[in-house]
């Protein structure tokens, strides 16, 4: 019998996130698709000493930075491309609270793919010879650092060439588009490396856009990038890429990104923030209420909806997902 696994935000950050857990965030482009509500509801829950690894920096980072929640990050990107430097992890690491190892994107595409495949490390010709293979942040005194990539021959051709790192994070939060109650995902837009991470993963929750029937699954089985049988939950949040975008579903809220880089650029800026749009949206009414309806009927107009439009009629109304909410409660206290 099909499994559903819809759970709600709160349940999924306390069942499966607790401090110091290495934790990977699977988004697309830096102001893209990010599941930037899970980083939310850790810090509601006061998650801290977290080991951040993100493909690229987006506004979670940013924020799990500035309220230092996070201790150890590794990325590939650390901007907001038109939206400036992330000035939460800018202050972080400036301060010494936050320690940044830094990788090429390429270098962290193929260390999630050396996790997905339980390689015991990743050949690669990527970084070395540059003070990305040179220097550690895990390794300040040490240079060049021996261990961040080591270096190793090619047994056929000679070559030196680099050791790459396998990631295998405790817990990784995917954005999705779309997902059924077992798991089964399609993403719209910029995959990036959210298929590697849900193979390299110990824990994978998914966050999505919209809850489908399992048969929108099947109309499109080419299209579902992440299988359910390799995901624990299902968590459905409208907007939880907000102020960031999700290409087919809404646009990027680029007065709040803006905003919320500054507001993150201080402890009083962050403090405030984090009262105004952390710990008062712990309710779905609230969140989208903080975003406000005048935006949300502005994001909701974007030029990429027609993306969306085969499957639209798959798509579960939110009294319907409430409902399949409440039998898991009802199933977990029988």
């Amino acid at each position: 019998m099909p499994q559903n696994k819809l759970i709600s935000l709160p349940n999924a950050v306390s069942r499966f996130s607790a401090d110091g857990i290495q934790y990977a965030s699977g988004a697309a482009l830096p102001v893209g698709s990010d599941a930037i509500v899970f980083g939310r509801e850790l810090l509601r829950q006061g998650r801290k000493n977290l080991h951040a690894i993100f493909h690229c920096n987006s506004q979670q980072l940013n924020l799990l930075a500035a309220a230092r929640a996070v201790d150890k990050a590794e990325c590939g990107f650390s901007g907001l491309e038109v939206f400036g430097f992330a000035n939460g992890l800018r202050r972080a690491v400036e301060s010494g609270h936050l320690v940044l190892e830094d990788y090429s994107n390429l270098s962290m595409s193929l260390r999630f793919l050396g996790g997905a495949l339980n390689w015991p490390f990743v050949p690669a010709t990527v970084n070395v010879g540059s003070d990305i293979a040179w220097r550690s942040a895990f390794s300040p005194e040490a240079y060049p650092a021996p261990e961040k990539i080591p270096t190793i021959t090619d047994p056929f051709s000679g070559r030196t060439i680099g050791a790459l790192s396998p990631l295998k994070p405790d817990l990784a939060a995917i954005h999705v588009t779309l997902a059924d109650t077992e798991g089964n995902a399609i993403l719209i837009g910029t995959e990036w490396s959210r298929f590697e991470l849900s193979r390299a993963a110990k824990k994978v929750v998914l966050i999505a856009d919209h809850i489908v029937d399992t048969d929108c699954m099947r109309q499109y089985p080419n299209l579902v990038r992440i299988p359910g049988v390799i995901v624990d939950a299902v968590v459905w949040q409208p907007y939880a890429a907000w102020p960031q975008g999700s290409p087919g579903v809404y646009d990027i809220d680029e007065a709040h990104m803006r905003l919320m880089n500054e507001w993150l650029g201080s402890e009083e800026g962050t403090a405030r923030y984090i009262e105004q749009f952390v710990t008062k949206t712990a309710s779905l009414d609230d969140y989208l209420a903080a975003i406000g309806q005048d935006v949300i009927e502005r994001l909701d107009k974007t030029s990429s909806a027609f993306l969306l439009d085969p499957y639209r009629k798959w798509i579960k109304p939110r009294e319907e997902i409430e409902s399949l909410l409440e039998d898991v409660l009802e199933g977990e206290t029988r």
